[in-house]
């Protein structure tokens, strides 16, 4: 009898576990379809998109399953409209890039792309000037359009922000509307021993990327660059180290932006003779001091500081308090219910808070480095 008693309940308690997690399941489907916008952007334009595929012809792929084919990238381009113009929304991920959406049951988790509303117009005219070009860069493993939150805020302040996804380190790229992965050779486990290799390739990536686009001679955005203004490279993770090293090896660089990363290839030693501005997040080193959070990470200092010295130009270093890797991707504007947002890196700052703290860094800086407007409140180096 006292075993049956035993049995009974412990059916009871299966049972309630069981509809209660069909009652979270169902709020969370209810929860996920629900309309949610990407973060408005605070400058006085308006911002357009439209996308690309560019083939460096100059260059052979190293990372192509075959061999001697000249690298070939996806380009996404926000740029500044006038603030009367009206017109169709883009979608936020089109036709196959709706793949960066998660797999399997984490993906039901995450809120649906369908209904995550992007604020950019689509293809709709430039405004009537000419702006600096900004080339932006992922973070190793992401895709340029997880970075549209950050992208567009730069656009509505008057930048062509060209923002590119590196072929075979992403994991999902489209080029000729099919998709592409991610390889071995391309985004290796152990970045310490074949980061310097990679830099190399996404630097050369982003000056091609911008001369490319400086270049264009037909489409809306023919003879909107501004010859007069410098370039800027900014990038999160591994992306903002290859912005350090492609401004280190462009003439043409007037300010580069580390979101996050390490820091990698040669700009450690030799430094940047251009303004640069570091964003960490209260568990990084990338500044040359640790935030709150974070573990002693003997590397990423001895890094950051060298780069740092090496450096003679100004530089600016500045933590986000509560924020982690995740938090400057469009991870912190998208659906994501527990637990898997408590799984992926994102710290306890507001989402919207993080996004728009790091958007006014960036927007300051390169206000200050490229206009030579008042210079950022973030302390230098």
């Amino acid at each position: 009898m006292r075993l049956r008693r035993v049995l009974r309940k412990v059916a009871l308690l299966v049972l309630v576990v069981l509809f209660a997690g069909a009652g979270y399941l169902g709020w969370v489907g209810i929860q996920r379809s629900q309309p949610l916008d990407l973060p408005a952007p605070t400058g006085a334009y308006a911002v357009g998109r439209t996308t690309y595929d560019w083939t460096d012809t100059a260059r052979k792929d190293p990372f192509s399953p075959e061999a001697g084919t000249p690298r070939k990238l996806s380009v996404w381009i926000w740029y500044p409209v006038s603030p009367s113009t009206t017109g169709p929304r883009v979608p936020y991920a089109p036709g196959p890039w709706d793949g960066l959406h998660l797999k399997g049951p984490a993906g039901l988790l995450q809120g649906s792309f369908d209904t995550f509303r992007d604020r950019a117009l689509d293809d709709a005219p430039v405004a009537p000037s000419r702006f600096p070009v900004v080339v932006l860069q992922p973070g190793m493993g992401f895709s340029a359009p997880q970075y549209a939150a950050l992208a567009e805020d730069l656009a509505s302040h008057g930048y062509l922000v060209a923002g590119f996804t590196p072929t075979y380190s992403a994991n999902l790229t489209v080029l000729d509307g099919q998709t592409v992965g991610s390889t071995e050779q391309a985004k290796p486990d152990d970045l310490d021993e074949h980061g310097d290799r990679i830099v190399q390739v996404w630097a050369a990536d982003a000056r091609f990327v911008a001369t490319t686009l400086a270049a264009l001679d037909e489409g809306p955005l023919e003879g909107r660059v501004n010859p007069a203004t410098k370039v800027s490279y900014v990038g999160h993770s591994f992306g903002g180290a290859a912005s350090l090293e492609a401004c280190r090896l462009d003439p043409r660089c007037g300010a580069a932006i580390d979101l996050d990363g390490t820091q990698y290839g040669e700009v450690v030693k030799t430094g940047l003779k251009a303004p640069f501005l570091l964003v960490g997040s209260e568990d990084s080193c990338i500044t040359g001091s640790c935030g709150q959070q974070a573990k002693d990470d003997t590397a990423d200092l001895e890094r950051a500081r060298s780069l740092i010295k090496a450096s003679t130009a100004a530089k600016w270093c500045a933590t986000v308090d509560g924020a982690r890797h995740f938090n400057f991707t469009d991870y912190g504007a998208y659906y994501l219910a527990w637990p898997l947002r408590a799984a992926l890196p994102l710290g306890d700052i507001d989402p919207e808070r993080a996004l728009t703290i790091q958007n006014g860094y960036a927007v300051t800086f390169l206000d200050h480095a490229i206009r030579g407007t008042a210079a950022p409140g973030a302390p230098t180096c």
